[in-house]
């Protein structure tokens, strides 16, 4: 399969979240069947507003579903926000009838920052170009993906 990467580059704030977000999914039940993500989502001004990991509080709970749970439905601070993500959001999902991109989206978010593309041990994930076809601005931080990658060794292992 060809690489697949978008080139925007990121600020020292972005690199400052998303390691932040990486952490976070350390929190996250070990699952087989899932990755442990963290998601952390920042205002205009640089403020954290809300986080979420994986499992946070349902074995089928996503980061950025859970980080979004936890904000208004149409607060209007996400029509500026930034989300960092460990793990690209999903575009495809069994458990639920809302992939995360599509979360996103709906949400209004016009940016996402993640650090690893997700692996097709799952699904075929496509979350960066269904983010990117809605119009979402999305930067990859591929440096930092062994580090979202190693929370996630188990899955690997065998």
């Amino acid at each position: 399969m060809a690489e697949r990467t978008s080139r925007r580059e990121p600020s020292e704030r972005d690199l400052r979240w998303l390691r932040a977000a990486i952490e976070l999914s350390r929190r996250c039940p070990p699952s087989p069947s899932a990755y442990s993500v963290g998601a952390i989502v920042v205002d205009a001004s640089g403020e954290e507003i809300a986080r979420g990991f994986s499992r946070e509080s349902h074995p089928r709970d996503h980061a950025e579903e859970a980080a979004l749970a936890k904000l208004p439905p149409g607060d209007p601070r996400l029509r500026t926000a930034t989300v960092y993500s460990s793990l690209e959001p999903c575009s495809t999902r069994a458990s639920r009838p809302t992939p995360c991109a599509q979360l996103l989206i709906e949400a209004g978010v016009p940016r996402v920052v993640l650090a690893w593309r997700e692996p097709e041990l799952f699904v075929d994930c496509r979350g960066v170009e269904v983010l990117e076809a809605a119009g979402v601005e999305v930067v990859e931080v591929p440096e930092l993906a062994s580090l979202a990658r190693a929370v996630n060794a188990h899955l690997f292992d065998t």
